[in-house]
């Protein structure tokens, strides 16, 4: 490829937000602020804008009034507009579809929006409108006081696609990665990051352009435990989809969810930093169990088959693809 790499020209800070669709508006923001224990921050006729408690920006998670449910915009906060100028030429140079989004997000700035050669929309935007910082506003917190939005979870039929296009074009860093054994070696799925922790974004194989999960960082190990006992005593135990038990990547303790519209979300807490591109990503044999769990009960069989819809680059539902071949559902999955 001709021209400078993203990498080499914008700054991709860290992940910024993502927007989840909702059939009732109302519903999700009851889950969200009054139980999970997010901050509304505004609200418009089709979305409502919430953020946590370590954030310092206006939203960081969208919930958007839709016919159905999935994942509407990932978005990615860069350094500067002057960023924003040179992807938009870069993406242009590669024959990816670009253009500048229309500012209907409250607080947001200036968004260039593309596709990218998963076939995923991202926003990438530099500005964003200051908001109160919440960590020690103790009156305010409630729920499990979420500290930050961590990760997105995607699924694409080329896993190993997807960790080229993150790391050799946008600069990502990898911290663990699963790949097959000799003699079809590929990368099944990586941890990617541009903040110092395990992943702002992770790419698995699976049928896709889809999403899996949206992670969202809890400040100590007993909000697990706390989470599953408010959902529990608010009517949402058969929401609670697997866990608690603590990964093998990324070593943190979760619980997976799935909210009123069957969006799906992992709780999560106990990673580690990391920040050193140059160290060794961890490496996994996709024949080992312990990535997935390193304690805890094994995952249902839903984990591993169903996902979340994503938008297409004019706002329909994406069709997903399924890859050549899968890996196979382990045999320790619960039915």
């Amino acid at each position: 490829m001709n021209g400078g790499r993203i990498k080499d020209i914008a700054n991709i800070q860290k992940l910024g937000h993502v927007e989840f669709r909702t059939t009732d508006l109302d519903r999700a923001r009851d889950f969200y602020v009054n139980l999970i224990g997010m901050h509304e921050t505004d609200r418009d006729e089709n979305r409502i804008y919430l953020r946590c408690t370590e954030d310092r920006q206006h939203h960081t998670f969208v919930l958007r009034k839709a016919d159905s449910a999935g994942v509407g915009s990932i978005g990615f906060r860069v350094s500067s507009d002057a960023d924003l100028e040179r992807m938009k030429l870069r993406f242009e140079e590669l024959g990816l579809p670009v253009r500048w989004a229309g500012n209907d997000m409250l607080g947001q700035g200036r968004t260039l929006r593309m596709q990218d050669p998963l076939g995923f929309i991202i926003d990438y935007y530099a500005e964003m409108a200051s908001v109160p910082w919440m960590v020690q506003s103790y009156h305010l917190h409630k729920g499990v006081s979420p500290t930050r939005i961590d990760h997105a979870n995607v699924l694409t039929p080329d896993a190993q696609a997807g960790y080229e296009w993150y790391t050799q074009e946008l600069g990502f860093g990898c911290a663990e990665y699963t790949e097959s054994e000799p003699p079809d070696t590929r990368i099944w799925a990586s941890w990617l990051y541009r903040k110092a922790t395990v992943h702002d974004i992770a790419v698995m194989t699976g049928a896709g352009p889809a999403a899996h999960h949206l992670g969202i960082s809890l400040p100590e190990p007993m909000g697990i435990i706390r989470a599953c006992d408010m959902l529990a005593g608010a009517g949402y135990a058969d929401n609670i989809e697997r866990g608690p038990a603590r990964h093998g990547i990324s070593n943190a303790l979760f619980v997976y969810v799935r909210d009123p519209d069957g969006n799906r979300f992992e709780l999560y807490t106990g990673d580690y930093l990391t920040g050193d591109m140059s160290a060794e990503p961890i490496r996994w044999s996709l024949n080992n169990p312990v990535r997935q769990t390193f304690w805890g009960a094994p995952p249902p069989r839903r984990w591993f088959e169903e996902s979340m819809a994503v938008e297409t680059f004019d706002g329909s539902t994406m069709q997903a693809t399924k890859p050549p071949l899968l890996p196979p559902v382990p045999n320790y999955v619960v039915d």
